[in-house]
C-alpha cells in the first residue's frame, strides 16, 4: 500500500478500518503469503538479535 492508501484508510470510520484489517489479515493468512510472512518473522527475529549486517558488510558479502 503506498502513502495515498493509508491517507485514505485513515479517513474511515474505526469499524471500516477493522473490516478492511480484517480482510487484509484473511489474505496474508492464505498459502501464497506464508513463505514472505515466515521470511519476515525470520527477519525481525534477527533484527531483534541484534543479526544485521552492517554498510561495509554488505558490500564485502557482494564482493563489490
Amino acid at each position: 500500500m503506498d502513502t495515498l492508501d493509508l491517507k485514505v484508510l485513515e479517513k474511515l470510520d474505526k469499524g471500516d478500518q477493522r473490516k478492511i484489517t480484517y480482510f487484509l489479515k484473511l489474505l496474508l493468512n492464505k498459502s501464497k503469503y506464508k513463505k514472505l510472512k515466515e521470511e519476515i518473522s525470520i527477519r525481525r527475529d534477527e533484527i531483534n538479535k541484534g543479526e544485521t549486517l552492517n554498510h561495509d558488510e554488505i558490500w564485502n558479502k557482494l564482493n563489490v
